[in-house]
């Protein structure tokens, strides 16, 4: 812990993972203030994707903070916003043509349920099982990755109904009988917990992200899609963490062609500049009373400028080539490792969102998860840790990732492992 009085005075309802006191940041490095540097494989919880100041970035952000710093969209229009949304039009699934934006991924998820209930008409949600959507009150009741993030908060928001993600490996499943199970579960909930008549959506993340890096069987999100289709249903995408190049693509759906009513996005949007949105069809966006909804933040011209940016690095400089190729690198190295470390019961992913499920006799065990991210923290390797049990260590390093910094990393990780492991 570096000493410094005014750490007395941060709440400590922040859970941390680490207690580095950082000066600067730089690509896939961090630096503390007495210039020891650390493999930044968590990228804010998967914001900076382009790597710390990425220097295209920052010199969007520092003109345009010369220029204008807030435009509120209730009062102007300003050139950011409109830039960035002709930045994203060719990038977002077809179809979805108008936008709103927040600050936070858990704004832009309320935003999404309220405007699926007001277009619908219909007063219920579907979420699924080990799913994170926010902290916020709506959010929350929308989130079942842990008890921690609702204990204390209950009664939470009534019209929630969760059905099973198809978690093979949890399961204990193949991933078609995954797939299978999911399905027939979600039906089940239709017909005797929230009738088709009374449900405006069905949210999911395309990969659970708190929820243990989960990857769902090909078949899961295109059976949501008619099972929505079917019954006059919105279908919802949560892509906070694995949109903008994360898995290799600009958005995970893409892996399964899958295109949703209503699309959110945030965290590596503006590469760390507090910036969120979701877009629809603009017939969808017609049914929202003028008024309904709002924000004094939401699209900041500086955060709109670093969103912009950011699809032009990703583009210009070839990161979701770059995702999918360190991914299938690491992932290979990952599962060398499981050979050499039985505790690694799993090794999942795609691109460069992987995870590495640990286990000890079927049983999940976070102490090793724990301790084998503790220990590569004193090795200068940043890693965290998800999952319902905490015993899930996520692989979140930046899309501009270089083939020598995943293999540093793995040297690392090996090493850390035998330590945490003996």
């Amino acid at each position: 812990m570096p000493a410094d009085s005014a750490l007395d005075h941060v709440s400590r309802v922040w859970a941390r993972s680490a207690s580095i006191l950082v000066d600067r940041g730089e690509g896939a490095w961090l630096y503390d203030m007495d210039g020891r540097r650390y493999l930044d494989f968590t990228c804010g919880i998967g914001v900076t994707n382009t790597g710390h100041c990425h220097p295209t970035v920052v010199a969007a952000a520092q003109a345009q903070v010369a220029r204008l710093i807030h435009g509120q969209a209730n009062i102007v229009y300003h050139r950011p916003m409109l830039d960035l949304i002709e930045a994203l039009l060719p990038i977002v699934p077809a179809g979805l043509d108008t936008f709103f934006f927040s600050n936070s991924g858990a704004e832009a998820v309320e935003g999404s349920f309220k405007l699926a209930r007001q277009a619908s008409g219909r007063p219920n949600l579907i979420v699924f099982q080990g799913s994170f959507h926010g902290r916020t009150v709506g959010a929350m009741s929308l989130t079942t990755s842990k008890t921690t993030y609702r204990a204390g908060y209950q009664p939470l928001m009534a019209g929630v109904f969760v059905a099973p993600f198809p978690y093979a490996y949890q399961l204990g499943l193949s991933p078609a009988a995954a797939v299978e199970f999911a399905l027939r579960q979600l039906e089940l909930i239709l017909h005797s917990q929230t009738a088709p008549s009374e449900t405006a959506a069905i949210l999911v993340e395309p990969i659970l992200g708190e929820g243990g890096y989960v990857v769902p069987p090909d078949g899961f999100l295109q059976g949501l899609r008619q099972i929505c289709d079917r019954e006059g249903i919105l279908l919802i995408l949560d892509e906070v963490q694995s949109g903008f190049g994360r898995t290799g693509r600009f958005f995970a759906a893409e892996h399964w062609g899958v295109v949703p009513d209503i699309l959110v996005m945030a965290k590596g949007m503006a590469s760390g500049f507090p910036l969120s949105g979701i877009v629809a069809r603009r017939e969808t966006m017609a049914r929202w009373p003028v008024g309904a909804h709002g924000g004094t933040y939401g699209g900041n011209a500086v955060a709109c400028a670093a969103a912009t940016a950011t699809i032009e690095v990703i583009q210009s400089e070839g990161l979701l080539a770059n995702a999918q190729a360190r991914g299938e690198q690491l992932r290979d190295g990952l599962s060398e490792l499981q050979g050499r470390f039985p505790a690694i019961g799993d090794v999942r992913g795609l691109g460069l969102m992987v995870a590495t499920e640990f286990t000890r006799q079927g049983r999940p065990d976070a102490a090793l998860a724990q301790a084998a991210t503790r220990a590569a923290l004193a090795r200068g390797l940043l890693l965290l840790t998800c999952g319902t049990w905490g015993n899930v260590v996520r692989w979140i390093p930046p899309l501009i990732v270089s083939a020598a910094q995943i293999d540093s990393a793995l040297h690392t990780f090996a090493d850390a492992l035998a330590s945490a492991s003996a």
